[in-house]
């Protein structure tokens, strides 16, 4: 649930994945293919027992080689219909879906070719309904959730890990066939006109578009917002280790780890995570090679990452996964709920910030990956053969065609399952998964994917209440009613 999407601008992708266009069967076991492979065995630096914080990651940073489609400065018009600034998943596929109607995009990044940063876990359905499950290079056919020592919970949903080298060569494969550009440089600024903008770039070249697109993640400065930002905030830090053995079994992708008799001689952890709990999320590649990560799904404020950190060298103390090597490190922070950008505003926006982001998960590809066309179809609407469309009537449909009022308020339920969360301790989140887990699989694999619409959300929320032990009800009698009131008003006035 927790590693989706993980958005660290700062680090770059270490992992490779040799695209293959067959597709990967749909339970494959084959192993992810690592740049730090078995041959760092010579000089493995063996941590203490059960402690990674010491051990640096093996893999460095790399770029793809892809013969890229530039934009040649020499063109003296320097003019398109769409800009899109970032060339992550969100930028790649929003280029790859608007440049199939034939309309002229281009794409500008520092970096285009670096691969991302980030593991995105994903549920195996959403991405195989996308065509996209030949970018899955693992696949789980069980998920389980540890409620605590005595609980646990078998999800009979397929699970996988997007494998990202692929997923981005596929995306650049697609956008060069369709004629898109892209320009490497850092945007400084973007101008507006009434019917045109243009954006600014540290190399000195200036471009203008119909329509300037910010898909450049959550520390942006081009996206507006007129409401105050009060987000909840996911963190986690998540190692792609080479360990002795591990507990988990191989053909189950662990969701959520609840368990914390690791903090028995932890009493400062202890109680910390009391109330402030965090989780495991565990993906087993084989009896040597898992990804682990700590993970808060969400708090406010911040929770202190070096906390996150110490309670997972408790948590693989107890578990006895000695690290014999980490081959990736993942520092990841995502904003969850908080209001939606000013909608309509001069730049549309796509991915982290959108407000794509699901509030009370932290999910974003796959939802990105399913929206993108629906917001292509409304650009090439309005950009299309005729292009009579532009200014403020462009600005207004695009923005409304991702964002309808359907979408805003089934967005204000999840915002509420946020502000649910930041209020429940350990015992509460066990309680409350322990139901939601419980409920009809149509009901909790729709929330999780974003899919319910808002009477559904409803149905949801009274079957949870239902669900729920006595002391969970009493959790939510006692602790919501702010938040379910501050939901009540936002979709009343959505509703205006």
């Amino acid at each position: 649930m927790a590693t989706c999407l993980r958005q660290f601008p700062s680090a770059p992708e270490a992992k490779t994945f040799l695209l293959n266009h067959k597709p990967t069967p749909l339970f494959s076991t084959r192993k992810p293919q690592i740049t730090a492979s078995r041959k760092f065995h010579h000089g493995i630096q063996s941590s203490k027992f059960g402690s990674f914080l010491d051990l640096k990651p093996l893999s460095k940073p790399e770029s793809l080689d892809f013969d890229l489609p530039w934009f040649d400065p020499a063109d003296r018009s320097r003019c398109f219909d769409v800009i899109i600034i970032g060339t992550g998943p969100a930028g790649l596929r929003l280029a790859e879906q608007v440049s199939r109607y034939g309309v002229k995009v281009c794409c500008v990044d520092p970096s285009p070719l670096s691969m991302w940063p980030n593991n995105y876990g994903v549920w195996v359905d959403e991405f195989e309904s996308l065509g996209l499950v030949d970018c899955l290079d693992k696949t789980w056919p069980m998920t389980c959730v540890f409620i605590d020592d005595d609980k646990t919970k078998y999800l009979d949903r397929p699970y996988g890990r997007v494998g990202r080298k692929g997923f981005k060569t596929k995306l650049l494969e697609n956008c060069a066939s369709n004629g898109v550009r892209f320009h490497k440089a850092k945007v400084w600024k973007v101008k507006h006109e009434e019917f045109e903008s243009s954006i600014a770039c540290d190399d000195g070249i200036e471009l203008r578009a119909s329509l300037v697109v910010d898909a450049s993640g959550f520390a942006s400065t081009f996206t507006e917002y007129d409401k105050p930002r009060n987000n909840g905030y996911q963190i986690a830090h998540g190692i792609l280790a080479e360990v002795d053995h591990h507990p988990f079994d191989l053909d189950k992708m662990v969701l959520m780890d609840w368990r914390d008799s690791h903090m028995g001689n932890e009493p400062c952890l202890r109680a910390n995570n009391s109330k402030a709990p965090t989780f495991l999320y565990a993906m087993p590649f084989d009896s040597n090679l898992v990804f682990l990560e700590e993970t808060s799904l969400v708090s406010r404020p911040l929770l202190s990452y070096m906390e996150v950190k110490n309670r997972m060298a408790a948590r693989l103390r107890h578990l006895g996964i000695r690290v014999k090597n980490v081959i990736e490190e993942e520092k990841c922070l995502i904003p969850m709920g908080g209001p939606l950008p000013q909608i309509p505003q001069n730049v549309m926006a796509i991915g982290g910030t959108s407000g794509l982001v699901h509030p009370s998960t932290g999910y974003m590809v796959s939802r990105t990956m399913a929206l993108a066309p629906i917001l292509a179809d409304a650009i090439a609407e309005c950009l299309g053969s005729t292009r009579m469309i532009r200014g403020r009537p462009l600005h207004q449909r695009v923005w409304n065609g991702l964002w309808p009022l359907e979408r805003r308020c089934a967005r204000e339920f999840y915002s509420f399952g946020m502000e649910t969360l930041l209020k429940l301790d350990l015992n509460g989140s066990r309680m409350f998964f322990d139901a939601f887990f419980d409920l009809d699989p149509y009901y909790w694999q729709g929330f999780l994917s974003s899919r319910l619409s808002l009477g559904e959300l409803i149905l949801l929320s009274f079957s949870l209440f239902c669900n729920a032990s006595n002391p969970s009800r009493f959790d939510i009698v006692t602790k919501c009613p702010v938040p379910l009131a501050r939901m009540v008003g936002n979709l009343v006035l959505e509703a205006i």
